[in-house]
């Protein structure tokens, strides 16, 4: 069974495998997570990241984790709320789900994620979770190498909802 940690604080000094980077569509950095893990891994990530030549919103790319302790960061791209009606749900859902694959592929037995989206891209907190959710479930048995995922919440708000979804090592919470 995977391990399921819920913990407040800031993802870049989380010491896991993998962390996941709510980047934007460049990958060039920018504000808040994004502007965070760049300045914590250095200018060699933004080398790294130029050679990758963006990511679509849903996709997911991986580079190496240069002055952080992890070993690789994710860089995934969630969706803008548009009122919900533009596949926002689903982009969330691709973003997690192929962040979670692309650490299991690389053998990664530990992936930490900020919340993706909820931020200035506006996806409302509670709705989010429910999404994450749904990814977990569905996507875990799918996985060989990962043993723990760690959600970090830099906010009081996100930080309960997720306490609430994900009880310890419950992968099937509110079912």
């Amino acid at each position: 069974m995977i391990k399921i940690e819920v913990s407040k604080g800031d993802l870049t000094h989380e010491n896991t495998d993998v962390i996941v980077n709510a980047a934007n569509n460049s990958l060039l950095g920018g504000g808040g997570v994004d502007g965070a893990i760049h300045r914590a891994a250095g200018p060699d990530l933004l080398e790294a990241c130029k050679k990758l030549d963006g990511c679509a919103t849903g996709d997911a790319k991986i580079t190496p984790g240069f002055n952080l302790t992890s070993k690789y960061v994710i860089h995934t791209v969630g969706p803008i709320w548009k009122a919900g009606y533009q596949g926002e749900p689903q982009a969330l859902k691709a973003a997690y789900r192929n962040s979670l694959l692309l650490a299991d592929e690389h053998n990664c037995k530990s992936i930490a994620f900020p919340n993706i989206s909820t931020g200035v891209y506006g996806f409302p907190k509670a709705k989010a979770v429910e999404v994450v959710r749904e990814v977990i479930v569905e996507t875990t048995p799918d996985l060989k190498n990962l043993e723990l995922i760690r959600f970090v919440c830099f906010d009081d708000e996100n930080y309960q909802l997720y306490l609430h979804t994900f009880r310890p090592n419950d992968l099937h919470p509110l079912t």
